[in-house]
């Protein structure tokens, strides 16, 4: 699948099995540095480039780059950071096909647009701010070589200092750093070629991560009715404090639930019956409530308060048998007793649990469990691991796991959804999705993905909450 996502040591072994499979390794590097002057062609009018290529193999893509651009008569420079002499093996091969002359990496003066191919995904050492500034200064297009020098293609985030592109060529598949944050600002846009290596090499690699897509969801029957599409629950908040429950509810409508009920006490009621009609409401205790089979899924978070009341609905859900989703107040309970809330969640095997969290709610229910060096990918993968719920961990490059290992980088939410309460409609999405009856991990998805297509087609102003429900 191209949306697929390769780590930079997969991105090796496809180049290793391609290579193995008979395709050379410099057919491969022409290939690649052929499609990076394409793309300039295509987008650009003819104009002095400057190439800056590095010691390695990126570098030899842009010696590549640079001959086809100079055979196709533009004006090309070529400055290397480093020796000719130290270069080897293809990038060797490619250095010594170019017939211009070879400069010192010390000016960017005169160039229309730079192309960087200095360092690629697997940079092992910072890059060093004063050459990521004197690209920056050049004040030109730059068109990035598999990634922006500098930057990290794990993790998305910078080595040091990194270059900022206005077009990344990468080949057969992107990367993390392509998608994660600020490298997918970094990167400009990104641009995927095609080189020659066989998406069968797929089939050994099983790579867990992709990009999330719009996945199938479940249809309506025409000879079903309004249980065949799942009874989601939602718990209320205080009677100060409903607006947040009542956004779920109506998002889980919306979203396909045949029915939702908002559950809580007699005053919070009072004040939801004002402003919901075809959501129903109940007072009942959370277990008898879901003792009920029908009502199938059940979300709690969304300003229920946070304490022992709230853990307390917490594992009266879990042990309830309905699928969960746990956001907000329902994870912040857990913050001093997050291995508790673990084994609730081990003892409710069964059914699906998933938790929506920002940084700052996964930052309490997952103490200690950040390294510096990981990607925000690894750290919802050991989450949802640790767990053993589905993790969305939020944010403009949200991310959805699951403790299986597997994998989903968000992609299409605009910035717009940076507003009060759209975290609430998310909650609700995920518990219609699991009320219809798909799997924890398929329902986070294609929450994150209906939540940001709903938001792209409000339209970049005046997104609230509210108007998120109707673009729903």
């Amino acid at each position: 699948m191209t949306h697929d996502l390769l780590t930079p040591r997969e991105m090796y072994r496809a180049d290793e099995l391609a290579i193995a499979s008979g395709i050379p390794g410099h057919r491969l590097m022409e290939a690649a540095g052929r499609a990076v002057a394409e793309d300039i062609v295509r987008r650009y009018g003819a104009r002095p480039v400057l190439v800056l290529c590095g010691p390695g193999n990126n570098g030899g893509d842009g010696f590549v780059a640079a001959r086809h651009l100079k055979a196709w008569g533009w004006p090309v420079r070529l400055a290397l950071l480093g020796d000719m002499a130290a270069l080897k093996g293809d990038a060797a091969m490619m250095a010594a096909r170019w017939d211009g002359p070879v400069e010192p990496l010390d000016s960017m003066a005169g160039a229309g647009l730079i192309v960087d191919a200095l360092f690629g995904a697997g940079l092992s050492k910072d890059f060093p701010l004063s050459l990521a500034e004197a690209v920056r200064d050049a004040g030109c297009p730059v068109v990035a070589v598999d990634v922006p020098s500098g930057l990290d293609g794990l993790t998305g985030r910078p080595r040091g200092a990194s270059i900022r592109a206005d077009v990344t060529v990468t080949f057969f598949r992107r990367k993390p750093g392509h998608v994660l944050l600020p490298g997918r600002i970094l990167c400009g846009e990104v641009v995927v070629a095609d080189i020659g290596i066989a998406d069968s090499v797929l089939q050994e690699i099983r790579p867990r991560d992709s990009i999330n897509c719009n996945i199938q969801r479940p249809e309506p029957a025409v000879a079903g009715h309004k249980y065949g599409r799942g009874h989601a629950v939602v718990v209320s908040g205080g009677p100060l404090h409903t607006g947040a429950s009542r956004l779920a509810a109506e998002a889980a409508l919306r979203s396909g639930a045949g029915l939702v009920t908002i559950a809580g006490t007699p005053e919070a009621l009072a004040v939801q019956a004002a402003h919901v009609t075809a959501i129903m409401l109940s007072d009942l205790e959370i277990s008898a409530l879901l003792a009920d089979r029908r009502k199938n899924a059940v979300c709690i978070g969304p300003a229920a308060g946070v304490g022992v009341e709230t853990r307390d609905l917490v594992e009266a859900a879990l042990m309830s048998g309905a699928a969960a989703v746990l956001d907000a107040d329902a994870l912040t309970s857990f913050a001093d007793e997050n291995e508790r809330l673990y084994r609730l969640i081990e003892l409710g095997q069964g059914r699906p649990v998933v938790m929506t969290p920002h940084a700052g709610e996964f930052a309490r229910i997952f103490k200690g469990l950040e390294a510096a060096d990981e990607s925000k990918i690894e750290l919802a993968r050991r989450a949802a691991g640790r767990s053993g719920a589905v993790v969305v961990l939020k944010g403009a490059d949200t991310v959805i796991a699951a403790p299986d290992g597997r994998a989903r980088v968000n992609v299409n939410a605009p910035p717009s959804l940076a507003t009060a309460g759209s975290g609430d409609v998310l909650a609700g999405i995920v518990t219609a999705m699991l009320a219809q009856g798909l799997p924890g991990f398929e329902a986070a998805c294609a929450a994150v993905w209906l939540h940001g297509d709903a938001a792209s087609r409000h339209g970049p102003r005046g997104l609230t909450a509210e108007t998120l429900l109707t673009a729903l």
